[in-house]
């Protein structure tokens, strides 16, 4: 009988990272990936340690033939119960100054890479009648902020698509937990944003701790939406 393993999505660095090391802490077995191998590979001898196995691969989660190769070797292996959608880029500017390729790649990389890791696990998921997929999202999808146009369309698709998700699922017993997190210190913000702000700014191992918790929870309770901003608010 094949073990249980979450995969998270764009674990080399910030959330996905903290995520990786809380569930490893707790020997929840790991599958890790991201484009950058050399970050995964210093990750996974961190975490050796750990009770839980690890595994890692790197990819680009915007090519749909890499996703389905890399779950078809996993699947072999273990079954795919939690899914953490974390991969994301954005680049801070207009929407007169961003190139069509940038723009090309966060909708690539936010929004159809997170429905194809979606569609791979799902047949796994809705023949055990047991799953649980996790987004990380933004109040970006819900608030307005300037230079985050094309960002914004990537995490609203991507909010828009779990919760019509969410209701084709519900009878096969899988969780569909939507986070929507503020700012969050983590490498995706220009240096000179990090530095005015950081303090200001969410922990990346409090908000790890926070999803790890509704994770584990098994209850009859599901969270579906949760929004998570720090105490001062939004920037």
């Amino acid at each position: 009988m094949k073990e249980n393993i979450a995969w998270i999505t764009g674990a080399s660095s910030g959330i996905g990272k903290e995520l990786a090391y809380k569930f490893s802490n707790n020997a929840d077995n790991l599958v890790l990936t991201a484009r950058s191998e050399d970050k995964l590979i210093k990750i996974k001898d961190e975490l050796k340690s750990n009770k839980g196995k690890c595994e890692i691969s790197s990819f680009s989660i915007s090519s749909n033939e890499d996703v389905l190769s890399f779950n078809k070797d996993i699947s072999s292996k273990f079954n795919i119960d939690c899914l953490i959608n974390n991969a994301g880029i954005t680049a801070f500017k207009l929407v007169n100054d961003h190139t069509i390729d940038e723009i090309q790649q966060i909708l690539e990389v936010n929004l159809l890479g997170s429905i194809y890791a979606t569609k791979a696990v799902l047949p796994g998921m809705i023949e055990r009648k047991s799953g649980t997929i996790i987004n990380i999202i933004s109040v970006a999808a819900e608030k307005v902020f300037t230079h985050s146009s094309v960002y914004a369309a990537s995490k609203a698709g991507l909010l828009a698509f779990t919760k019509s998700l969410r209701e084709e699922v519900r009878e096969h017993n899988i969780r569909v937990i939507n986070i929507i997190p503020g700012a969050t210190k983590t490498p995706i913000w220009p240096e000179s944003s990090a530095e005015k702000f950081g303090e200001r700014m969410m922990k990346s191992s409090d908000l790890a701790d926070m999803i790890y918790n509704l994770y584990e929870n098994k209850s009859t309770v599901v969270p579906e939406e949760v929004v998570l901003r720090p105490i001062l608010g939004d920037l």
